[in-house]
């Protein structure tokens, strides 16, 4: 099934550099669709108290503000279609594809923002317990335990910066790692070791994160790498830092990504490799991953997808025929304003 439609621009992802784009792009009336899958809203669906965004002096909720980023790009006229994409066939120029089932979206440009999601340990409590004591961003939670005895898991340069931030708010910290030796730079692990209140618990395997009877995270469950009997390492907070995963299993063998799986763009644009094809947010980011930088590249993206427009007349590809009738070029409008 398709739609007799060409698109001006289909943003793939729905989180915030997603719905910034999708914001961006429609009041430069592109008419923007955003195939925001399923689990629209990205990693902050699944955050409680979001403390660091402008805007927001008393904090909100993280699926309250997705909610408004959504609300305020649909409100200048994006579309959503809220399912997950099968499949994508990315062209250099002409017209990029996006299917769900049987149905195919098209369109003369695209925004790759599907993110990247936190590696998880897989051990009980994990999910249980997430804004309840166990994290994955020191930078988006470190705050909320000062005073508090907490455990970064871990042994990369993630690890050691996410300790190094905490140890600015927790009393007592201690760096959980399977191995003797780190995989962390030396220079990052020195300054880790230059915090008093830091520590190092080697080598130990995280079992399990156990709640108390509040239902909060109360101790996480630890069991040397050479056996023996498990022990209990009360905490109030643990964080989980051993890594991003990005989501560019649908792009990969099309757009140029690296060894980690992270989309390249070409210098401080969104531009991929690809004419017509620019990536956005933890997509792209394996350094910040905040929701601020994230919907920074979303503005960056829909401002690069106009140009592109601009500057690229329709291919003659926009204008097959399908199913015996025209295909329509969604039109191109005016130019994006403040």
């Amino acid at each position: 099934m398709t739609d007799n439609r060409v698109e001006n621009l289909i943003v793939l992802g729905g989180g915030p550099a997603g719905y910034t784009a999708a914001l961006y792009a429609a009041r430069a009336n592109l008419e923007p669709l955003v195939i925001e899958g399923f689990a629209w809203g990205g990693q902050l669906q699944n955050t409680t108290d979001v403390e660091n965004y402008p805007g927001y002096p008393e904090g909100i909720m993280g699926p309250e503000m997705m909610n408004e980023f959504r609300a305020q790009a649909e409100r200048f006229g994006t579309r959503f279609v809220t399912d997950d994409a099968d499949r994508v066939e990315l062209g250099d120029g002409g017209i990029q594809r996006v299917f769900i089932g049987d149905r195919e979206y098209a369109a003369r440009s695209i925004i790759l923002a599907m993110g990247a999601e936190p590696r998880r340990l897989g051990i009980p409590g994990e999910m249980e317990l997430a804004g309840r004591g166990v994290s994955t961003c020191g930078v988006c939670d470190g705050a909320f335990f000062k005073g508090a005895k907490v455990a970064v898991i871990g042994g990369g340069d993630s690890a050691m910066e996410d300790a190094i931030f905490i140890s600015k708010y927790a009393d007592d910290l201690d760096v959980v790692h399977r191995r003797e030796e780190f995989r962390a730079s030396k220079i990052m692990l020195d300054r880790a070791r230059d915090q008093d209140n830091i520590s190092f618990k080697t080598p130990f395997v995280a079992e399990e994160f156990l709640a108390g009877d509040d239902g909060k995270l109360r101790a996480v469950r630890l069991r040397h790498a050479d056996g023996g009997e498990p022990e209990e390492l009360e905490v109030g907070g643990a964080f989980v830092a051993i890594g991003h995963i990005p989501r560019s299993e649908l792009v990969a063998e099309q757009v140029r990504v690296d060894d980690e799986g992270y989309v390249v763009t070409d210098g401080r644009s969104t531009r991929t490799n690809l004419a017509g094809v620019f990536a956005v947010g933890d997509l792209v980011d394996r350094t910040y991953r905040q929701a601020v930088t994230a919907a920074g590249t979303g503005c960056m993206s829909a401002l690069d997808a106009e140009w592109y427009l601009r500057d690229t007349p329709p291919s003659p590809e926009a204008h097959w025929q399908r199913g015996g009738e025209p295909v329509e070029v969604a039109p191109q409008l005016a130019s994006t304003g403040e």
